[in-house]
């Protein structure tokens, strides 16, 4: 902890530094160009999403997240699919890697938390960094899997 600050700037900091990262990158990523999100093939260790439904069980809770483009314009939403053509879909594909990007770079983040909090504060807020990204990076993982083959029957 190098800054030393009271507890209740440091509570502070913490409640309202993550919805302003979280929102400030959601914001900057919708603004980037499109192209720049081409996703890379999987690994062959997701068997096509399968490993996800396996490990994860992530059928019965992915339809629970919430879908931020909703928070921000100009967000693609993706809670649900609009349609089968193949334009849209490789869209939604690119979206995808788009969401999952801006979830790692929220968790990267985490260390800006280090500099005001103890150690069990830093554990606090590396907890809550996997916590509320992770199962999104999941479903867009997820999702991609899904999208793909959906796209390669079209």
């Amino acid at each position: 902890m190098p800054i030393e600050l009271p507890i209740r700037w440091i509570v502070g900091l913490n409640v309202i530094g993550w919805p302003v990262i979280q929102l400030g990158l959601a914001w900057l990523f919708i603004r980037l160009p499109l192209a720049w999100f081409e996703p890379p093939q999987p690994p062959a260790w997701e068997r096509g999403g399968r490993f996800y439904e396996r490990v994860f069980a992530i059928k019965r809770w992915k339809d629970r997240l919430p879908d931020g483009a909703r928070w921000i314009g100009g967000g693609f939403a993706k809670g649900t699919l609009a349609g089968t053509r193949p334009d849209y879909l490789r869209r939604f594909i690119r979206e995808t890697w788009r969401g999952e990007l801006c979830h790692w770079t929220a968790i990267a983040f985490t260390p800006v938390f280090f500099l005001w909090n103890p150690w069990w504060g830093d554990a606090v807020m590396a907890a809550y960094a996997i916590a509320a990204n992770l199962p999104c990076i999941l479903a867009q993982r997820y999702n991609r899997h899904r999208l793909r083959r959906l796209l390669a029957r079209r």
